[in-house]
């Protein structure tokens, strides 16, 4: 999801890379699991998110969708799937009745990273600190890399690039062909995009990225 601010508005000025140390670390909210409630369409999930889910829960995105867990959204010209907020209080769905984390081992890359952000720039991306997005006093400092808690970071830093370039350029495709007015284009192109990348399951007994490596050249 593109943002239309500067870092100066929504961060401490700093960037970092999975080696530095950064204060995110809140322990928790007491109870009230701020992070988790209010957060509408914004939980935005990626393939891998839904590799980690079905591996987790062993359901795939179609059964997700039925249950409610997720839906789907436009986010900036792409149809993509995000976690679903539920109740007047707008819980996530996730939430157990504790108001902890059911699906914790298997959270999505977004959770995971939060308070953090990412800032992409020459052909790469670091992380900034939001710092209007936790309300938690107590942070202390982690390591980003442990904080961001996934397994082989650098593949998947590799990854999240290239499916940050993947949703800029259909993004691009996509406004050309609203503006000409071909709709029918624009929409077959989001759901040969939808299909391709989220709604086919993952085999979750071989490796993520090079199913998604062959998922993209075939795309």
């Amino acid at each position: 999801m593109r943002r239309y601010v500067s870092l100066e508005e929504i961060s401490d000025g700093r960037l970092y890379s999975e080696n530095d140390m950064v204060k995110a670390d809140c322990h928790g909210c007491s109870g009230c699991f701020a992070c988790c409630t209010g957060m509408g369409n914004s939980v935005i999930l990626d393939p891998y998110d839904i590799y980690r889910l079905q591996a987790g829960l062993g359901k795939a995105l179609s059964v997700l969708l039925d249950e409610g867990a997720v839906e789907l959204n436009v986010v900036d010209g792409v149809i993509l799937p995000n976690l679903r907020m539920c109740g007047k209080d707008e819980r996530c769905f996730f939430l157990d009745s504790g108001g902890r984390c059911s699906i914790h081992e298997s959270r999505p890359g977004l959770c995971r990273l939060f308070p953090l952000g990412r800032f992409y720039e020459d052909g790469d991306f670091r992380y900034f600190l939001q710092t209007g997005e936790c309300s938690a006093g107590n942070r202390s400092k982690v390591k980003v890399s442990k904080w961001i808690d996934t397994l082989a970071l650098s593949q998947n830093h590799k990854f999240v690039y290239e499916w940050h370039s993947l949703l800029k350029g259909l993004g691009a495709v996509l406004e050309t062909a609203v503006k000409e007015g071909d709709m029918e284009t624009a929409k077959q192109l989001n759901l040969l995009f939808l299909t391709t990348f989220f709604l086919e399951p993952y085999d979750i007994g071989k490796d993520f990225y090079q199913q998604f490596e062959e998922r993209k050249n075939s795309y």
